[in-house]
């Protein structure tokens, strides 16, 4: 009876399609979650912004068709293994009771950041290598860090409490909204304390539109510290905007390096002085630069 009521409804010939979409459709609904729906209705309400479907259109196209880099998964993987340094030893070669510092701090940082994660719905998964980014922002003093890729806030929360401790120095921050979430904007950055936010300006429009504007608004950048689009050509991108950018003594990091040869081919490139490798929970870092302490 039901499909008798839709045919007499419209005009004979486009009733067969017409029932066979209803057909699909309610498969659909039977098939997909309501997270599932949840998320493609997010992603739509974000798509018909048109600075946001440009950003998401680049994101999809550059997860089917970037370039890799000059080496394969496996060839790249060994290249870091055979490359990597202990942060540690470093660290505590440059001060070891800082390092005690960043890492009891690193700890407290977690546990306010879990405690803030476990008040919404959402997983938005955790930080990188924020005792990393806490002892380099202390041991450095910067005036001026520059993060791509936000997200929950692990890492910005990191580099903000440093900053306090050192009572000097500005984040500025880029990234991009969770799109498949209801009003992402307000997931970012959400475990960072209000007491912090004092010394962060925050930019939510995408690497290439805001590392332009933020470099407009710094003369020079002493920590860089990139951990948004894991691309070869995001990253190319940003270091392309960056690395005349960084002041003289200025430190790059680059978080998820085994994801592509991009790092590998920059250094075997650019040649700089001194780089690392750092393992960090199974994945990997890169640094430019060797941290040394303010001379004022």
């Amino acid at each position: 009876m039901r499909d008798s009521a839709i045919r007499t409804s419209i005009p004979a010939t486009p009733s067969i399609h017409y029932v066979a979409d209803v057909s699909i459709v309610g498969m659909l609904r039977l098939t997909m979650s309501t997270t599932q729906k949840s998320s493609i209705l997010n992603i739509l309400a974000q798509a018909v912004r048109p600075s946001r479907f440009i950003v998401m259109l680049k994101k999809i196209g550059r997860r089917f068709f970037d370039n890799d880099g000059s080496l394969s998964n496996d060839e790249n993987l060994n290249w870091l293994k055979s490359n990597k340094t202990d942060f540690e030893q470093l660290a505590n070669s440059l001060d070891a009771d800082l390092w005690v510092e960043s890492k009891s701090a690193a700890e407290i940082i977690e546990q306010q950041a879990h405690e803030a994660l476990g008040r919404i719905e959402h997983n938005l998964g955790g930080g990188g290598a924020y005792p990393f980014l806490y002892f380099l922002t202390r041991y450095m003093a910067p005036d001026s860090v520059v993060e791509t890729g936000v997200a929950a806030g692990f890492s910005s929360f990191s580099i903000l409490s440093a900053l306090d401790k050192n009572g000097n120095g500005k984040l500025f921050s880029s990234d991009f909204p969770y799109f498949r979430l209801p009003n992402p904007e307000q997931y970012i950055g959400i475990v960072v304390p209000e007491a912090l936010k004092d010394r962060w300006e925050l930019h939510i429009d995408g690497d290439e539109k805001n590392l332009p504007r933020i470099l407009s608004n710094t003369d020079s950048v002493d920590i860089f510290h990139y951990d948004s689009d894991k691309s070869y050509s995001g990253r190319e991108f940003a270091m392309s905007k960056i690395v005349d950018r960084l002041s003289a003594n200025g430190i790059l990091l680059m978080d998820d390096i085994q994801d592509n040869s991009f790092f590998h081919d920059w250094v075997q490139t650019a040649k700089p002085e001194t780089w690392f490798v750092f393992e960090y929970e199974n994945k990997y870092v890169g640094m430019v630069g060797t941290p040394s302490r303010r001379s004022d």
